[in-house]
């Protein structure tokens, strides 16, 4: 690994911007837990509150740029993804429940033989 491949937080500035949108979030779920005599709607403006400032502060930072061209290019990728259609969404999903009731009945009796194999004749406990 070279050093141009070595990602940071950035210089001085992007290390204020993001450790301040992590306490202004930070404060947002603090403040929730903290006044919890205040109405329900209040304490949860209060929580998006402080995430919605703390995330709008964290969008400036270079981290935060490079985590939007990440999602957007995440985006992307997912609308060249090729979905399965409903019929075969549905037949597989019959396979796993037979192989689930499949397995169920051999570990059914799996369990019955080493219970009978261990209580009947090996301990000789009759039931």
């Amino acid at each position: 690994m070279n050093k141009s491949e070595v990602q940071t937080i950035g210089g001085g500035p992007d290390n204020l911007l993001a450790g301040l949108a992590l306490l202004i979030a930070l404060a947002g779920i603090v403040g929730f837990s903290f006044w919890s005599e205040l109405p329900m709607v209040a304490r949860v403006g209060i929580l998006l509150g402080g995430l919605v400032v703390g995330g709008a502060i964290a969008w400036f930072t270079q981290p935060g740029k490079r985590f939007i061209g990440f999602t957007q290019e995440a985006y992307e990728e997912a609308k060249r993804v090729t979905w399965p259609s409903g019929k075969e969404t549905l037949q597989t999903t019959w396979v796993v429940f037979a192989f689930v009731a499949v397995m169920s009945v051999l570990l059914f009796l799996v369990d019955k033989t080493i219970e009978w194999g261990l209580y009947d004749v090996v301990l000789g406990w009759k039931r």
